[in-house]
């Protein structure tokens, strides 16, 4: 991987800080006497303690992830079906639990040293998850991920950080590391065929999936059309229910339905960028939005309306080009959300519409732009939701969005002046500490003077 960091995670880092270590250039394991010849796998007793033993499960001799891999430059993932080392963004949609469901996946320019078996250590990438519900967050997860020399994709574990309604960090269950809790598992085969199966996780009662692959070679809908070579897999949970997965070239995981949930890709970069610029109605739209924003918070309701025309106007003309469609939905809803505020006068439903049609134009720009501004956009709308929520007395929507932007200062902390970076830290501790003392207006006002200070931020070039 071509740039290294080595600045402190954040993240929920003023709560607990992340063990991300940076990799060297001879960090894999060689090919020697003491590397083993295949994977250690779990055993029944193991099996039947977690309750796993009345699975349908494939035997090993049908299993691709047995024999053990060999890591010389594992940073370097040329899976089509995986591409993780090329995915700078990724944006999810979809519905879970009847509720809007959105996520952000960011490649993140650490690595981490991992020993997988002993004495053999692999330099993983490292991925950033972020899942919300509704507009809150629910889950971040910090994922390794390596190439083996066949061209097979493994998943060396995760980090997970989970979040309940009020914002509160509850959980770190189904967190696991390869040499750890267990070992690691095959998240793609380097030439996946049907009839295949492999573990994408191998740790009874902490997390554990096997994947039977069923359809290679599928055409499928993606955000600029047809998309060709596609792979869908079945996936059996510790729970015995199934889940259909959808993987395509280009992008890596792209469709999943669980019962009546789905999540589905709306849009990854570099695979569906263009350039030429943001277009000018991307910009009108942004900047309607800010002045709903405005209007909202002074409830000026005669400004209110002029403004959403301006925006349904842009997002008309907009869409007089190639819109990713599950990005088209999410810009709908959020300008319904708009529209039902401002027709109720409601300071907070119609903050937080101008805020979500904001967000869903930040999505759309990483077509045209560097994620790491478009993150410094979501980071800076994340100030706005705080000034709403302090506003509303939602305490809980507070404590979810400096959480949130907690995480997303990691994915652009790289990318701007130590001096700016120190000023955003100062900023994120102090909101944090009014919280823990009770003092949503000290929380509040931080996040007031934080924006005036992005106002100043770039990313350096």
């Amino acid at each position: 991987m071509g740039l290294r960091n080595c600045t402190p995670v954040l993240g929920v880092g003023l709560i607990a800080a992340l063990a991300i270590g940076c990799g060297g250039s001879d960090s894999s394991a060689s090919a020697d006497s003491s590397a083993p010849a295949t994977i250690p796998q779990p055993t029944q007793a193991e099996l039947k303690a977690a309750g796993l033993t009345n699975l349908p499960l494939a035997p090993e001799s049908e299993r691709l992830d047995i024999e053990a891999p060999t890591f010389s430059n594992p940073t370097e993932v040329t899976n089509p079906l995986f591409p993780v080392s090329d995915l700078n963004s990724v944006v999810f949609s979809g519905t879970v639990e009847g509720k809007p469901f959105h996520t952000e996946t960011t490649l993140l320019p650490e690595t981490k040293l991992i020993e997988w078996a002993p004495g053999q250590q692999v330099e993983a990438l490292v991925s950033q998850y972020s899942a919300f519900i509704d507009g809150r967050l629910e889950e971040v997860a910090t994922d390794y991920y390596a190439q083996a020399d066949d061209g097979s994709v493994w998943y060396l574990g995760e980090d997970v950080f989970d979040y309940d309604e009020n914002g509160f960090g509850d959980s770190n269950l189904g967190s696991w590391l390869a040499g750890r809790e267990g070992p690691p598992e095959m998240i793609m085969p380097a030439d996946p065929q049907v009839g295949d199966v492999h573990r994408a996780e191998n740790i009874p009662a902490i997390a554990f999936e096997e994947v039977a692959i069923k359809t290679i070679d599928k055409t499928v809908s993606g955000p600029p059309g047809r998309v060709e070579g596609a792979m869908v897999a079945r996936e059996l949970h510790d729970d015995g229910t199934y889940s259909q997965k959808v993987f395509a070239p280009g992008y890596g995981e792209f469709f999943t339905a669980h019962g009546h949930e789905v999540e589905a890709l709306a849009l990854a970069v570099p695979t569906d960028a263009l350039g030429g610029g943001t277009p000018p109605e991307l910009e009108e739209l942004s900047a309607a939005a800010d002045d709903l924003f405005d209007a909202s918070r002074s409830g000026d309701w005669q400004a209110a309306p002029n403004g959403e025309k301006a925006a349904s106007r842009a997002w008309d003309a907009f869409q007089q080009r190639q819109v990713p469609p599950r990005l088209a939905t999410d810009m709908d809803r959020a300008l319904r959300t708009l529209a039902a505020g401002i027709d109720a006068r409601d300071r907070a439903k119609a903050g937080t519409g101008s805020i979500d049609v904001a967000q869903s134009a930040l999505d759309l720009q990483l077509r045209y732009a560097p994620p790491t501004e478009i993150d410094l956009g979501r980071f800076e709308q994340w100030t706005r939701q705080i000034l709403v929520d302090a506003a509303a007395g939602d305490v809980g929507g507070v404590r979810s969005a400096v959480s949130t932007m907690e995480w997303v200062r990691d994915r652009f902390a790289h990318a701007i002046e130590s001096a700016d970076l120190t000023a955003i830290d100062q900023s994120l501790v102090a909101m944090r500490e009014g919280l823990l003392d009770g003092e949503l207006k000290v929380t509040a006002e931080e996040a007031a003077n934080l924006r005036r200070t992005l106002a100043g931020v770039e990313p350096v070039t």
